[in-house]
């Protein structure tokens, strides 16, 4: 029994494997902790990359805006800016890998949502922004009490009262906090559109659409002075212009401005196609832009990184307005 114990052959043997065993773990664990980290690595690379290509994207189109503000004052969608094709066809052979697809959207084109309360009163309604954005409602299957509705909480929620627009239809803070999550309602400016989503009677549907039918985030902008460019407004757009504009009158409009050689630079060119009885406050119209936003993505294989700004443009300069990276 005595020599059977002094013999410690086999424990040496199985010392030694538990040693291989866990320095094999241990080797394992590296192993996969560095290779963790060099496709972190190569992420975070990628990454830096790709927001590159889309930011050379974003300032491509800055350069093609600015650079037609110097050849003319009329803006339309004949334009190189208007041709996401053109602003990005040539962006391979600028990187080693990778690509940006870049895109022009016109906001001078849009209902400037801000326009609607009077910057010397806002307590008051600009009355022709207020029609203009009930026609816009109304073509999204709302009746006249529900769009009035909307309006009036909108303008509750950009005006720097607290005082409810209309009694019936309450969309100042007493409503907001009341709800099972409240906030604020923000008496101020809208920044970004996504805040008419927390506007009392506006859905996600309404906002964003369907797979029927656009939604009013298509056809509104948080920026502006209230003066649409007729060359490049959507139908949708121009059919706000007057309650006396039909569809036929669109359509012949969108058949004149398709023709390169039309003269689009008098703001009442919608006169020789038929609009000219229809009454249209000049003053809300323009045949130039100011304001756009710039949505330029980046690729490289399956990884994608946007960019986001909107800038406001005059003859010589730009400002970016607001930026935001995704």
């Amino acid at each position: 029994m005595a020599r059977f114990l002094q013999n410690n052959k086999g424990i040496a043997l199985i010392l030694t494997i538990l040693i291989i065993s866990l320095l094999v773990s241990l080797t394992l664990q590296f192993n996969r902790s560095m290779r963790s980290d060099v496709h972190a690595a190569a992420n975070l690379r990628d990454g830096i990359k790709l927001g590159c290509i889309a930011k050379s994207g974003f300032n491509s189109s800055l350069a093609v805006l600015l650079g037609d503000a110097s050849e003319g004052k009329v803006d339309s969608l004949h334009e190189t800016w208007a041709d996401p094709k053109t602003l990005s066809e040539n962006s391979a052979s600028l990187f080693n890998q990778g690509r940006f697809e870049a895109q022009v959207l016109d906001h001078s084109a849009r209902i400037q949502i801000n326009s609607l309360v009077d910057d010397q009163q806002p307590q008051k309604f600009v009355p022709a922004q207020r029609d203009i954005l009930k026609r816009l409602l109304t073509q999204f299957s709302l009746e006249d009490e529900e769009a009035e509705n909307i309006i009036n909480a909108i303008k509750d929620w950009i005006d720097s009262d607290s005082t409810d627009t209309d009694e019936f239809s309450r969309a100042e803070n007493a409503y907001y906090q009341g709800l099972q999550r409240p906030y604020a309602c923000k008496n101020a400016p809208i920044h970004f559109l996504e805040e008419l989503l927390l506007v009392r009677g506006i859905t996600e549907e309404l906002f964003y659409g369907n797979e029927e039918m656009p939604g009013i985030a298509d056809f509104l902008s948080p920026v502006g002075d209230g003066i649409i460019n007729i060359n490049t407004a959507d139908p949708v757009v121009l059919k706000t212009l007057s309650a006396e504009i039909t569809d036929e009158m669109v359509t012949n409009m969108l058949e004149y401005r398709d023709d390169e050689e039309r003269d689009l630079s008098a703001i009442n060119w919608n006169e020789r196609v038929g609009v000219s009885d229809v009454p249209v406050e000049d003053s809300l119209l323009a045949t130039s832009s100011t304001y756009f936003e710039i949505i330029s993505k980046g690729f490289k294989g399956a990884m994608v990184k946007q960019v986001i700004g909107m800038v406001k443009r005059t003859e010589q300069e730009f400002e970016v307005l607001s930026w935001k990276i995704e």
